[in-house]
């Protein structure tokens, strides 16, 4: 029988906190406000964030009408978010979530060609080693709990309140179905982009320990391709969320 007290604990943010500490490995820790923070884990974010600001201040610094150079590639990847926003989310509400998508996915392909092009564990740290940003569960929780606000704002805002009646869609009987729903998709969204890059570091690792000459190369190059496909599957997904949100259903 639930007790009182277990489903206030449930209710509460701590199986949250639980499910954080899963971890493969050991972490570089710090101590922060009583809670332990996975230092690795903020340190290569710092450097993921570093290098999308230089390569946008290097496309945008002097804007010619005939682009050239990194101008080109910052146009580029425009063009392209801005298309992957229209095909997921609709024409009519597409664009003022451009911004979102682009950090969405930016974020994630630096972070995950950073964990195979960059030597982190090269750099020794007290405890612990370093790894993409993507590599951390806490990481990825983070960024399928932002992409399901995202769409619970995106639908609220449009349609008010009566945003919720897609839960009691096409039939009331549907509604833990529906429910569930919401809670599956943060989790698929974070256990799929945490297990590829997990399993990509792995594998990697294992090989070059084995056979540090030839054999690990093109499984490299087959890590940064299914990196590169991992942010496009999760940006194009919280696409996907936030255009079923504030689609309107006759």
């Amino acid at each position: 029988m639930l007790k009182i007290h277990d489903l206030f604990s449930f209710l509460t943010l701590q199986p949250l906190f639980d499910f954080s500490e899963v971890s493969v490995g050991k972490h570089y820790t710090w101590e922060i406000g009583g809670y332990e923070i996975h230092g690795q884990v903020l340190m290569t974010s710092w450097v993921v964030f570093l290098i999308i600001a230089t390569i946008s201040f290097l496309g945008n610094k002097n804007l010619q009408s005939i682009p050239a150079g990194v101008q080109n590639l910052t146009e580029y990847l425009t063009e392209f978010i801005r298309d992957l926003a229209k095909t997921q989310i609709g024409e009519h509400d597409y664009i003022s979530w451009v911004p979102f998508l682009g950090t969405i996915f930016l974020f994630v392909f630096v972070s995950n060609w950073s964990g195979a092009l960059i030597p982190w564990k090269l750099i020794e740290l007290p405890s612990g080693e370093l790894a993409a940003p993507t590599n951390d569960i806490n990481t990825t929780v983070a960024l399928a709990l932002l992409t399901s606000t995202a769409y619970f704002y995106a639908g609220i805002s449009k349609k008010g309140l009566g945003y919720f009646k897609r839960y009691i869609s096409p039939a009331a009987f549907l509604l833990p179905i529906n429910v569930l729903e919401d809670f599956t998709k943060p989790l698929s969204l974070s256990f799929r982009l945490f297990g590829n890059i997990l399993a990509d570091e792995l594998v990697v690792g294992v090989l070059v320990a084995l056979v540090p000459l030839v054999v690990p190369i093109p499984i490299m190059l087959l890590g940064l391709f299914t990196s590169a496909i991992q942010a496009l599957v999760f940006a194009t997904l919280a696409g996907a969320y936030i255009g079923e949100a504030v689609e309107e259903h006759h």
